[in-house]
């Protein structure tokens, strides 16, 4: 340590330095929710061990926190208050793709003019629309650009400006690591409190009956029906109105406050449907059963007038006077069940709120079996089926109840209730069996909220908050659970229950019939003796002597439900007793007789054997004054006395009773209740023998016993065990180093007690029933040690009067028997066992009494706690030697015997020791800091702190430990799991230690386990995971740089011990200058000793990313994760702020860039991840799914040289990688963060001098390895704002805050930080956590859909805030990596093939969403590599120039200022290097006007405004520029930039059509025309016509645009070389489609081939053309083409056959195999397109208006689909009430039409084939492909109606012919030409009657046959109800010869026709017989009398020639008629070809 230089010193100084002690520790008060804690009642001597309950209830917790005492002073927090709002301190970045989305909106709002472009218009340069660009004004120049500046210079700068304003914590923006690895968060346990289940807060509000005449009281409590048990004690409440409760004025003393409750607060630990709150209702006792008094509320209404009015007065009256008398004793009345089902069931809630409108006696006040009903729905009720299901989520739930059942006087016990609710919950079959009475209850039930004010504990004592002024407080009422529940108790609790059950009497001479018992709780024999302990009542005292059960009239062996509670008193003696007094009642005044006559007695002594008496008695009766003393004796075995008692039925048992007690004092368990008798027997004087149950136990028998006791202690029930738990825990450790002497002789209980505290352990983590943490650490026993805990005060030595004379005092020794060195007890530990030194048998030296006055008067009381008790021993200086001597002193210590004993153990108790050494490790580390803490060695060194016999003690177990963990690794599952919690709590036990014991000592503790490890295990990835989480337990330490030595040189530092692990070094070069800085980024052994921890964990990242094993991913992902969040805990702790700390700190990291570098092949690689869908990024999702159509990873690939395809990422070229495993993203994301944050950190010239030495191939490993980053930190935006941005709000919300916190209250701040995203409170100790997260993590999609909609808008915006500053200064980091890698390289001459590299990433890095900081540095960065290196740039990288030109233009276009005038800078440059590197920028010009093309076309936010501001500022350059005015540049840029400019016109126009797709593409498709002379250009545009077609699912049109791609791109090939497997120009692509032909070049001397640029796209190539033909053939597959897909294969395979290429071959004959099986399978079930034809009328059209078109559209659309659509569209573009649709398909006349509107006309058309066209087209896909004639019919009437008679009926067909086939590049073509003609009724008819005829052929011939269809046919051909069809057309056309000749002909047609038609009917009824089964037989029958009488109907008609038909006929010349004629035929013709 001298030898630090002083800069070291004084850092090392700042960080704490070595810091002493970092654990604290503190006493904090208990929080009580009472206002004053529950205490016994005052002035009673508490026997020990109640005293010592109620003193572990109110003590304080201790609790041990860690503290760093170094530094907290120094750096006084003083950023705490930036740090806690740590994004207010972030800078907004802007990003282009916010600020579009407000922009966006401006071109669709309000109506607008439309213009339409004439079709054929082929453009030269445009001038309708052509912008002159010169009345721009241009944007801010950059006044620098054309300056002459050295590149040193210019470089210089560039670095200046990127070194401002950056944000100095780059993970403080990086999303918190996942939890699930994060193994150093230990949770906090949970503060042990009192349990309390669901709570739900019922409020009554009224109880009325139709009469009001008598006061009644209601009593309720929870029944849980499945159980078949009560579950929560009695409220009582009064809700009568002051008149009424007067009537008792007399029985009632006083009332107190807390009996007026009418609110009480239930709660359930185990919801579930069963759960029944049931209300009864009880009234004061008067004569007569149940039933009689019940018969006035039945009969009568308070509203009726006249006699009734009278009665009730009477009953009134009557009331009153029997208040007066009988007003204590009341008698059953009513009662109601409330299913609860509802209140703990959410997901039914809705539906329920309006179920329980019953309830609420809405309309349904009358009807009683609604309510019934109602409840018994509720009630019905499925539940899931865990027991956690929240409560809380339920609305305030008023009810209504209308209905009671009246009370059965033969069914009251508790057996008859279940039976009663479990009839209910089935059926309402209640309501027929019991009378039920009319009446209301309303009442509220809803959660309880938190802190609910004014309430009242089960014990009355107030709950806080608690309000002065309120009326009428809340009530807790007490659960008693079904099941137990393992909480242990944390208040005083001492309540007993009493429940009279039965009494029999019907025996019993005297008349008794109306029977009460008086029930007391006695401390004494006396009357007096009356304890008012009994809780009251409502409305009156809260507390009683005695209480009355409720009276059945005329009843001799009654059942009771009465429930008496009872507050027992603390101390209990044996005098203490219940007394039952039996009475008999008379209701009918006698005269002078008194109302009760007594008729009996019994008791029940409260003690047993000094035990609590409860459960079930069945007890005898005793009919006289009871004697003397009775009380003393249980009522079954009182002695005979004189005189004799006289029991009822000769002493047998009469009476039944129940006793239960809620005790947090008795603990109702044999086993413990004598472990603690006999632990207080050693305490405290006691006079033996002691009684313990029924035993005597003399003081010889003591200690057996108590060994007894303690080995049987586990075998207590779970239950109490937990209950108990604090308090049996602390007996057990006071037990293991208490010396006692009893009898004279020394007892040594250590080893007893430590096993029992094993078996404990063991029992509670074995529990189901028990949670435990996501350690594995029972919640129980955590919280004991954290809370509970202290060290057991020595006290005096209890010395039992025995053999020995006088007190004598043993000196204990921590002395061990036999003991051997360390190591050779690690080798006999598992066979022998050790003695330890207190064992009785060994001679013990005695000391003098004084030295015992001595050391009781050294140890002062420290009295913390209020209480009487005082129960801290410090040690003082009084005895210096207890500080200062390493003699053992005269007390043991608590770690040390602990330890001893988990040294010594064997066996069993071994096995579970070393099972849940979390536990003890945790003691032992609590101990030691209190043991530190008391002896004040804070001032001693470390290293003698503890003996030497401890840490070999320590040695030992740490290494029994760690071969513990090997061994259970090798076993399966289960047992590994196990190995796993182990090896954790070992880490963690090292981790305290090293804030407690020496150092150096814990090193090697590490260093053992390591090298034991790595000795033991095979299997490689379990055994790097366990060491994994061991060390980042480990460096989460809070001195974690300073146990490493951060601040070392390397000349300096002291060896740590160094690992000797077997891994291998990753050195990642060879060959350097200076070792030194190349060795400095390598895992070296030096380094590996220096840093022991850091290099520990370093060799196993190595040693994970290298291995290729099974489950490896995790392991990587461990580890990975292990490093980051070490790197985010030092940007997070304030003590690293400092850039020179920050230095040092990634100093120490540097190795980690040598593994990441030799790990890049392994990287998930982000580039192929994210293809994007053109070169703008949208956060659309349809663009992000269409990528996969015509991806720029295709386009690459067919760029390929001969169909190589390469991987659309990074060429990794740079070296032959070693395969292993990939790399999952999130894994790879974390990596490579932790790179940049050591690029950033790092001394820069450090950086520079190691990239300068590097050879070139690790310097292209940095640039591909910056180029992924690139990709992998791009800004997502706010929209998809997914799992990184998520993340990293949390991060920044909770994480700074609480670190402060965490410093503030003395955590560390290491640990602290890891805490920084815990799971949610609630979630953290459950054990499915981490499978849960597990599982979300592979959903992330569905996580982060649920995320988002949770967050408010603010949450988001500051989540973009953080993830767009991450995505900026990740950017920037990278971006200082490149000009090292630029500055270095160009030093060292070597630029040639880096060049390339740097551009791609920079190329990268543009074409992802960045912010306008970055851009403006990566822009200059641009600049000074264009101005350093601009002719090997455009000689060399013609591929990366290009991508550049489009990155470069698009930015031009962007909305920002800054970005703009950059991008524009940049560009103009580009074209002068260009220009004046070659004279002539031809390239440059070409590739800049491809880009615009293609970003025009594709790029959806493209903004053609700001990119013509753009144009206009690059044309200042030009003209401002005066070294180049003397050449031809400044006119070569203006050429140059008007061509771009009419490019951009076009856009405009395609920007106002964006919704209307049609248009668009018109347009687009006369953009591509107007590049006729320019090939690439053209071939662009058709792409970009592809790429939309794609994106709305037109995939034949968009193949289409490609095939016309592929015919230019083979017109030129073929003019470049004559090579006969090639096509010859688009010729060869006239099978595809008709229209290709169009792409034929124009002649040569137009354009050559050879001129510089042109055709130089990628796709100009064979490969180019084979790659858009296979683009193709697999959209025509997918769009269901497949017999194009050959035609287009026809063209590829001559082509693949040249190259020899027979992969690609058989992939294509695949593909072929696959189209024609399709063809085979679907045939006709393919759906191809519906035609509809389109017209446009009125003037708002523009150039649209009267223009017709044929639209195609998807099959099966619907004519309102379409028209819904047009309309929708331009209704937005005119106003709604602008645009009409004729509905109608006749021709529209423009005269009629309203001028201000625009009118659409949708028809629907069919394709239409001549005769001679039918030949060819056969098959289903010849009829639907290569189509330009529709046809569709208009039917009409010659005065204007559509329809008419059938002689009326005309009809007109019109035909369309289109300018191309479909289908075409677009999906709508103009209409060229119209025929139509006319179809007179008559030849209506014969169309007609040709179907009908086609139709039955059709049936009658089809093979398979089917009968339903030909039945149909047939029924509409001759079926009864339908002749009229055919037989109504025959009657008007053919019952007589037309008048006019012109008519013969038809009217014969006709006549053939039905010949036809009745011949093809006989047919088929002929089918129909052969097909038909038999139940059909009759309808075969009906079918063929229809069609007889059908034939005869028909037969004059048709047998009628015209004579005259079979003249000569006269020629008409009219040529209309002729042609109809004429068309007419052809139709026949084409109708009767269809029907063979």
């Amino acid at each position: 340590m001298t030898r630090l230089s002083n800069l070291d010193s004084e850092l090392a100084q700042e960080l704490g330095d070595f810091p002493e002690d970092d654990l604290d520790v503190v006493f904090t008060p208990k929080e009580c929710r009472t206002l004053q804690p529950s205490m016994p009642e005052d002035g009673v001597e508490l026997d020990s061990h109640v005293r010592d309950c109620v003193q572990t209830y109110i003590r304080e917790w201790l609790i041990v926190n860690r503290k760093n005492q170094g530094y907290s002073d120094i750096c006084s927090l003083k950023n705490k208050g930036s740090r806690k709002d740590f994004h207010k301190t972030l800078q907004k970045q802007t990003f282009e793709s916010e600020t579009l989305d407000s922009s966006d909106a401006s071109f669709q709002a309000g109506p607008r003019h439309i213009d339409v472009l004439p079709e054929e218009a082929s453009r030269t340069i445009l001038t309708s629309s052509d912008f002159d660009l010169r009345s721009l004004q241009p944007d801010r120049r950059l006044e620098n650009l054309l300056w002459h500046v050295s590149a040193e210079e210019f470089e210089r700068q560039n670095e200046e400006a990127r070194r401002t304003n950056r944000h100095a914590e780059l993970l403080a923006l990086y999303p918190a690591v996942d939890d699930e690895d994060a193994v150093e968060i230990r949770p906090v346990p949970d503060r042990p409190k009192e349990h309390l289940g669901h709570r739900i807060l019922v409020k009554l509000q009224s109880l009325k009956f139709d009469i009001e005449i008598e006061p009644l009281f209601a009593c309720i409590a929870l029944y849980d029906i499945k159980e078949r048990k009560k579950i929560s004690e009695n409220f009582h409440c009064d809700l009568n109105s002051d008149s009424l409760r007067g009537f008792l004025r007399s029985h009632t003393p006083s009332i107190d406050l807390s009996t007026q409750a009418r609110s009480a607060v239930f709660s359930v630990t185990y919801p579930s449907s069963d759960i029944y709150l049931v209300i009864k209702i009880e009234k004061v006792l008067q004569q007569g059963e149940i039933g009689d008094c019940a018969e006035p509320y039945m009969v009568l209404k308070e509203s009726e007038a006249g006699k009734t009015k009278e009665k009730i007065e009477k009953l009134k009256a009557q009331a009153e006077s029997f208040c007066q008398r009988l007003g204590k004793y009341r008698m059953p009345f009513a009662w109601i069940p409330i299913s609860l089902t509802n209140f703990f069931n959410i997901s039914t809630l809705e539906r329920e709120i309006s179920e329980a409108e019953g309830l609420n006696g809405k309309g349904l006040a009358s009807d009683k079996r609604a309510t019934m009903l109602q409840a018994r729905r509720l009630s019905e009720r499925s539940l899931s089926s865990e027991d956690n299901y929240p409560v809380s989520n339920f609305k305030t739930i008023p009810l209504t109840l209308t209905t009671f059942f009246k009370q059965e006087g033969d069914r009251l016990s508790d057996e008859d209730l279940f039976k009663f609710l479990a009839d209910f919950k089935r059926s309402s079959s209640l309501q027929r069996r019991i009378k039920t009475l009319p009446g209301t209850l309303k009442l509220e039930i809803s959660p309880a909220p938190e802190n609910l004010g004014f309430c009242l504990t089960p014990e009355l004592l107030p709950v806080k908050p608690f309000p002065e002024n309120r009326s009428r407080p809340h009530k807790e009422i007490l659960e008693f659970p079904i099941r137990e529940v393992y909480v242990p108790h944390t208040i005083y609790r001492n309540l007993l229950y009493v429940y009279p059950q039965r009494l029999n009497f019907a025996n019993r001479p005297a008349s008794a019939r109306n029977i009460t018992i008086k029930i007391q709780f006695l401390c004494g024999e006396d009357p007096s003796c009356a304890m008012p302990v009994i809780f009251g009542k409502s409305s009156g005292p809260e507390f009683v002597q005695e209480i009355y059960t409720a009276i059945t009239y005329h009843n001799k062996s009654p059942d009771f439900y009465e429930e008496v509670k009872i507050k027992l008193p603390a101390k209990l003696t044996e005098k203490h007793h219940l007394l039952f007094t039996f009475y008999h009642i008379s209701c009918q005044p006698k005269q002078g007789a008194s109302v009760e006559t007594l008729v009996g007695y019994s008791w029940l002594p409260i003690l047993l054997n000094d035990r609590l008496q409860t459960g079930h008695y069945c007890l005898p009766v005793a009919l006289d004054k009871l004697p003397f003393h009775y009380s003393i004796h249980s009522p079954e075995k009182v002695p005979s006395q004189t005189p004799p008692i006289k029991w009822v039925e000769g002493h047998k048992g009469v009476f039944n009773v129940e006793v239960q007690a809620v005790s947090s004092v008795h603990t109702q368990d044999n086993h413990l209740e004598k472990f603690f008798t006999l632990c207080h027997s050693l305490e405290s004087q006691v006079i033996f023998p002691i009684r313990l149950m029924d035993q005597k136990i003399t003081e010889a028998a003591l200690e057996q016993e108590l060994k007894l006791s303690l080995i049987c202690l586990n075998s207590s029930r779970l239950e109490p065990l937990v209950l108990f738990l604090h308090l049996v825990l602390d007996k057990l450790f006071q037990l293991a180093i208490q010396p006692m002497v009893i009898a004279g002789q020394t007892a040594n209980f250590s080893q007893f007690a430590f096993e029992s505290v094993v078996a404990i352990v063991n029992s509670l983590h074995n529990s189901k029933d028990l949670s435990k943490d996501q350690h594995g650490r029972n919640c129980l026993l955590a919280s004991y040690i954290y809370y509970v805990f202290r060290l057991p005060e020595p006290q005096r030595e209890v010395v039992k009067p025995g053999g020995s004379s006088g007190a004598v005092l043993t000196e204990s020794r921590y002395y061990t028997f036999g003991r051997t060195s360390a190591v050779s007890v690690g080798s006999k530990l598992l066979q022998s066992r050790v003695i330890s030194s207190s064992n009785p048998d060994i001679a013990v030296t005695q000391t003098t009494t004084d030295e015992e006055v001595k050391n009781i008067m050294s140890s002062k009381p420290m009295d913390h706690s209020s209480s009487r008790m005082s129960f801290y021993v410090e040690g003082t200086n009084d005895i210096p030697s207890v500080c200062a001597s390493p003699r053992p002193s005269n007390k043991k210590h608590f770690h040390e015997e602990l330890a001893l004993q988990m040294v010594v153990s064997t066996g069993m108790v071994r096995e579970s020791v070393f099972k849940y050494a979390w536990f003890f490790f945790e003691l032992l580390i609590k101990s030691m800091a209190q043991y530190v803490h008391n002896i004040e060695k804070q001032d001693n060194p470390r290293r003698s702190r503890f003996s030497d016999r401890f840490k070999d003690d320590i040695t030992t177990i740490v290494n029994v430990v760690t071969s513990e963990i090997a061994a259970l690794l090798v076993k399966p599952q289960k047992e590994s799991e196990q190995a796993e919690k182990i090896n954790i709590s070992l880490a963690f036990f090292l981790y305290d230690l090293l804030s407690l014991m020496d150092r150096g000592f814990v090193f090697n503790l590490i260093k053992h386990y390591c090298n034991q490890l790595s000795n033991k295990l095979n299997s490689f990835s379990t055994l790097i995971s366990m060491r994994l989480e061991f060390l980042r337990i480990l460096c989460s330490h809070e001195h974690y740089l300073n146990l490493n030595l951060f601040f070392m040189t390397s000349a300096s530092a002291p060896a740590s011990p160094s690992p000797s692990l077997s891994s291998q070094n990753s050195s990642s070069c060879s060959s350097f200058q200076d070792q030194k800085i190349a060795g400095m980024f390598d895992l070296s052994a030096e380094y590996r000793q220096q840093h022991f921890l850091t290099g520990l964990l370093f060799t196993e990242l190595a040693a994970a990313l290298d291995a290729d094993s099974e489950g490896i991913s995790k392991v990587q992902r461990k580890a990975v994760s292990a490093i980051l969040s070490l790197l985010s805990s030092h940007d997070l702790d304030p003590r690293c702020s400092k850039k020179e700390v920050k230095i040092k700190i990634a100093a120490l990291y540097l190795p980690l860039v040598g593994i990441i570098l030799d790990s890049l092949p392994q990287l998930h690689d982000f580039t192929i991840s994210d293809a994007r869908s053109g070169k703008g990024r949208t956060g659309n999702p349809e663009e992000q799914e269409s990528a996969g159509a015509i991806n720029q990873n295709v386009a690459l690939a067919i760029a390929g040289n001969q169909f190589n395809l390469r991987s659309s990422g990074i060429s990794l070229v740079s070296l032959p990688y070693r395969q292993s495993a990939t790399l999952g993203p999130d894994t790879t994301r974390n990596l490579l963060i932790c790179f940049l944050w050591i690029m950033k950190n790092a001394d820069q010239n450090l950086i520079q001098k190691w990239i300068a030495d590097l050879p070139s191939m690790q310097l292209n490993r940095i640039l591909d390895l910056l180029f992924i980053c690139v990709s992998c930190f791009e800004y997502k935006g706010k929209q998809s704002s997914d799992k990184v941005s998520t993340q990293a709000l949390q991060k920044s919300r909770d994480v700074k805050a609480r670190l402060e916190e965490a410093l503030l209250r003395g955590e560390g701040a290491r640990g602290e930080m890891m805490k920084r995203c815990r799971i949610p409170a609630g979630n953290d100790r459950s054990m499915g956590i981490n499978e849960n997260l597990r599982w979300r993590k592979e959903q992330t999609h569905w996580r982060q859909a649920n995320e988002r909609q949770d967050k408010t808008k603010a949450e988001l915006d500051q989540e973009a805030l953080i993830s767009g500053n991450l995505a900026t200064e990740a950017n920037l980091i990278i971006l200082d990596m490149q000009e090292n890698i630029i500055q270095a390289s160009f030093a060292a001459e070597c630029r040639d093939n880096l060049l390339g590299g740097v551009l791609k990433v920079l190329v990268n890095s543009l074409g992802c969403d960045q912010s306008t900081t970055y851009l403006t540095h990566c822009f200059a960065t641009l600049r000074a590599l264009i101005a350093k290196f601009g002719d090997f740039l455009f000689e060399e990288e013609v591929e990366q120039c290009a991508d550049l030109c489009q990155r470069v233009l698009h930015h031009c276009s962007s909305s920002i200022d800054i970005t703009r005038s950059q991008a524009c800078a940049t560009l103009y440059l580009l074209m002068r290097y260009s220009f004046s590197s070659t004279s002539n920028f031809a390239r440059v010009k070409m590739q800049v006007t491809m880009s615009l093309a293609s970003l025009v076309g594709k790029s959806p936010e493209f903004n053609e405004g700001f990119l013509r501001r753009s144009l206009r500022t690059i044309l200042a350059y030009a003209e401002e520029d005066v070294d180049m005015q003397a050449t031809p540049f400044p006119v070569q840029v203006e050429e140059l930039l008007c061509n771009l400019n009419s490019i951009l016109s076009d856009t405009v126009k395609m920007r106002e059509f964006q919704e209307d797709p049609e248009m668009l593409m018109d347009l687009m498709y006369r953009i591509a025309k107007g590049y006729q002379t320019s090939p690439d250009l053209r071939l662009t545009w058709l792409q970009n016509m592809a790429e939309k077609h794609t994106k709305r699912k037109c995939y034949t049109e968009a193949a289409m645009c490609l095939i016309h791609a592929a015919a230019l791109v083979a017109e030129y090939l073929s003019m470049l070389e004559d090579r006969n497997y090639l096509p010859v120009g688009s010729v060869s692509f006239q099978n595809i489609s008709s229209n290709v032909l169009e792409e034929s070049a124009v002649s040569d001397d137009v354009l050559s081939p050879d001129e510089d640029g042109i055709c130089s796209g990628r796709y100009f190539s064979e490969g180019g053309l084979v790659g858009l033909l296979e683009q193709a053939a697999e959209l025509f597959s997918t769009g269901g083409l497949y017999e194009t897909v050959n035609e287009v294969y026809k063209i590829v395979i001559p082509i693949l056959e040249a190259h020899r290429d027979f992969r690609k071959l058989t992939l294509t004959h695949n593909k072929l195999q696959k189209a024609f099986d399709s063809i085979i399978n679907k045939g006709q079930k393919r759906m191809f397109g519906t035609y509809f034809r389109v017209g446009f009328y009125g003037s708002k059209f523009g150039d649209l208006d009267e223009q017709e078109f044929v639209y195609k559209e998807p099959a099966i659309t619907k004519l309102p689909e379409i028209s819904h659509r047009l309309e929708g569209f331009y209704g937005k573009c005119f106003g709604e009430d602008a645009v009409e649709m004729i509905k109608d398909s006749a021709p529209v006349d423009k005269r009629k039409l309203d001028p201000k509107k625009a009118y659409i006309q949708i028809t629907f058309v069919e394709p239409y084939f001549d005769e001679y066209e039918m030949k060819d087209r056969v098959t289903y896909f010849d009829k639907n492909f290569n189509l330009c004639r529709f046809m569709y019919t208009t039917p009409f009437t010659m005065d204007g109606r559509p329809r008419g008679e059938l002689s009326e009926q005309y009809k007109r067909n019109t035909i369309l012919t289109t300018m191309h086939a479909f289908p075409y590049i677009k999906t709508r073509i103009n209409v060229i030409q119209k025929e139509e003609f006319v179809l007179t009724p008559i030849e209506v008819a014969i169309e007609d009657m040709r179907k009908k005829t086609q139709e039955l052929t059709a049936a009658t011939h089809q093979e398979p046959p089917d009968a339903k269809m030909l039945q149909m046919v047939l029924q509409g051909s001759v079926g009864a109800t339908v002749n009229q069809g055919p037989l109504e057309v025959a009657q008007v056309f053919l019952a007589e010869i037309p008048a006019d000749p012109k008519l013969y002909r038809h009217h014969n047609k006709l006549r053939l026709c039905f010949k036809e038609f009745i011949l093809r009917c006989g047919e088929a009824v002929e089918k129909n017989k052969r097909l038909i089964t038999a139940d059909q037989r009759e309808y075969q029958l009906e079918l063929k009398k229809n069609y007889m009488k059908l034939k005869e109907s028909l037969r004059p008609m048709i047998e009628r020639k015209i004579p005259e038909l079979y003249k000569p006929v006269v020629k008409v010349h009219s040529t209309r008629e002729s042609f109809r004629n004429h068309s007419f035929r052809n139709h026949d013709a084409q109708a009767s070809s269809q029907s063979t």
